[in-house]
């Protein structure tokens, strides 16, 4: 047994220390193009250049999407005068069910859809929700795997709010 222990030992270390997938802190945001719910196309970053960006991924059978995306709206709301802007990203799913998610959430925003789960690969995005805090030079702030909370949430806008947004968000 005692021969097995520096192996196993090795194992679970490099296993805790496995690169993140997706893009890295300070990267630029992987670009996609997009269809929102009403049918309109938008692409990424560009259509959004200049401003901090929310993107988060989530579908409607996800657990903790609800809760992360009611949490998101209120930011998105208590910060926009910054021009905050949030991109949903549904994963997976139709247009039906994704409208109809977000319609009864009520939150004040609408979703793009990745059906062949693409815009999420380009992130790494494995499990949901997952949220991207995208900066105004199109770069990746930070991140947020699993639903969050409210602190983890302000950590996150304070690095992509201009100066005295962040203030507030802390």
């Amino acid at each position: 047994m005692k021969p097995l222990l520096p192996a196993l030992a090795c194992i679970v270390l490099a296993a805790c220390s496995a690169p993140e997938a997706g893009p890295r802190t300070g990267a630029p945001a992987p670009r996609f193009e997009a269809e929102y719910l009403d049918g309109s196309v938008r692409r990424f970053p560009d259509d959004y250049a200049g401003r901090p960006v929310i993107l988060d991924f989530w579908a409607e059978w996800c657990r903790y999407c609800p809760d992360s995306m009611q949490r998101i709206d209120r930011a998105r709301r208590e910060h926009a005068a910054t021009g905050i802007e949030v991109v949903a990203v549904n994963v997976g799913q139709d247009r039906a069910i994704a409208a109809a998610f977000i319609d009864r959430l009520g939150v004040g925003y609408s979703a793009v859809l990745d059906p062949a789960h693409t815009i999420a690969g380009r992130y790494g995005v494995r499990d949901l929700p997952v949220t991207f805090f995208i900066d105004p030079t199109g770069r990746i702030g930070g991140r947020i795997m699993g639903g969050g909370d409210d602190k983890a949430l302000a950590a996150q806008l304070a690095r992509i709010l201009p100066d005295e947004a962040r203030d507030r968000a802390r």
